[in-house]
């Protein structure tokens, strides 16, 4: 593909819930990409994403999508036990390719993708939107900084509530086969990822998971896990569909210069033992900052600040953002922030807390 193109076409295959996320964030950018097809084995669902972004080619099969010489790039936002072989497809087609969380419900499967993104030179990014969220970046970089200390404890937080109906929407959720796992492998995954990314990986977990409050499913709706994490801190990992009603994510990192809180995505507190404070609109100012290849202080950005509080951010932001890293990479050869290995990671940290709740003792990671 010429380094040179501007603006990169995009094809969606899967047009239930994710899908309109994914055409919205590519129509946030229009100096960049394009939505120009969609696909869905139900017609209907098709022609409503189609209608919805003004898109005139509607394929009813990935195979027409592929063969699709007007798409460089296909956004594969399919029950997660379809990933591999679509994104492999794809890649063989000659596409650059977006998955949606998660990369794969197995670590064999992950390999694969990756594999296929090295023979092809097509490249992949799977869809972890909140390492772009203002929040994360800031606390990411006063880890990276030494301004927190050295990290000892860090605890993830994913307590949602989720209906029975919910899990009666369709045939594949809740399943081994498709969804690959509950709480964990469906909602917790991008809470799983941030945590890992923030701190520098798990080295070992003891886990434990249940299907307590739902029924006619054959995964977990509560999940726990101690870490040992390899920066040498401890914590744990809490997902749940059965918290009813329903709280926000949370993310606790502790150091021994300081503290960190994220909630709901954004940036509840971060206190520093030399006086320094951060607040929810500090850390989107900063981000902003960061965008525009700004390198001031975050104390320093106060009419930014004044001007991010006032915009906030809306639902599909971070998508986008996450896109237009992709197409940086694409456009120079480089590496988006989430590639292949980059998003193999919390799979296998969510596959290794099944694996401790099957044999009762605690998983190594790493090992083959």
């Amino acid at each position: 593909m010429n380094a040179e193109k501007k603006l990169y076409r995009f094809g969606v295959v899967g047009c239930g819930s994710i899908g309109p996320t994914h055409g919205a964030a590519i129509a946030q950018i229009p100096q960049e990409a394009e939505l120009v097809a969609v696909a869905d084995v139900n017609s209907e669902r098709a022609r409503n994403m189609a209608q919805k972004f003004g898109v005139k080619k509607i394929h009813g099969e990935f195979a027409e999508l592929l063969a699709d010489k007007d798409i460089d790039v296909v956004c594969i936002c399919t029950p997660s036990g379809m990933h591999a072989d679509m994104a492999i497809r794809a890649m063989e087609a000659g596409k650059h390719v977006v998955v949606e969380k998660p990369m794969e419900i197995t670590l064999e499967a992950c390999d694969r993708m990756i594999a296929a993104e090295a023979k092809t030179g097509r490249k992949l990014t799977v869809i972890s939107q909140h390492r772009f969220d203002a929040a994360t970046q800031l606390v990411k970089e006063a880890i990276d900084s030494g301004n927190l200390g050295k990290i000892i404890i860090a605890d993830a937080y994913v307590k949602w509530w989720r209906t029975q109906e919910y899990y009666d929407s369709g045939d594949w959720r809740g399943t081994w086969s498709l969804d690959g796992g509950g709480s964990l492998m469906n909602q917790g995954v991008h809470t799983v990822d941030v945590l890992q990314y923030l701190v520098g990986g798990v080295n070992k977990l003891w886990g434990q998971t249940r299907t307590g409050a739902h029924t006619d499913i054959e995964v977990e709706d509560i999940a726990v896990a101690a870490c040992d994490f390899a920066c040498g801190a401890v914590g744990s990992i809490t997902a749940t569909t059965a918290a009813y009603k329903g709280f926000p994510v949370r993310i606790d990192i502790y150091g021994t210069e300081g503290s960190a809180v994220i909630e709901g995505d954004r940036l509840k507190s971060m206190m520093l033992k030399n006086g320094q404070t951060y607040t929810t609109e500090e850390a989107a100012a900063h981000a902003v900052s960061v965008a525009q290849g700004g390198t001031a202080s975050v104390k320093d950005q106060a009419a930014g600040r004044q001007a991010s509080a006032k915009q906030g951010s809306t639902w599909g932001d971070s998508h986008r953002a996450q896109i237009q890293d992709f197409l940086k990479a694409v456009r120079t050869g480089g590496k988006p922030l989430i590639d292949g290995r980059a998003a193999r990671k919390p799979v296998e940290i969510i596959l290794g807390i099944y694996k401790s709740q099957k044999t009762g003792q605690p998983v190594v990671l790493g090992q083959k």
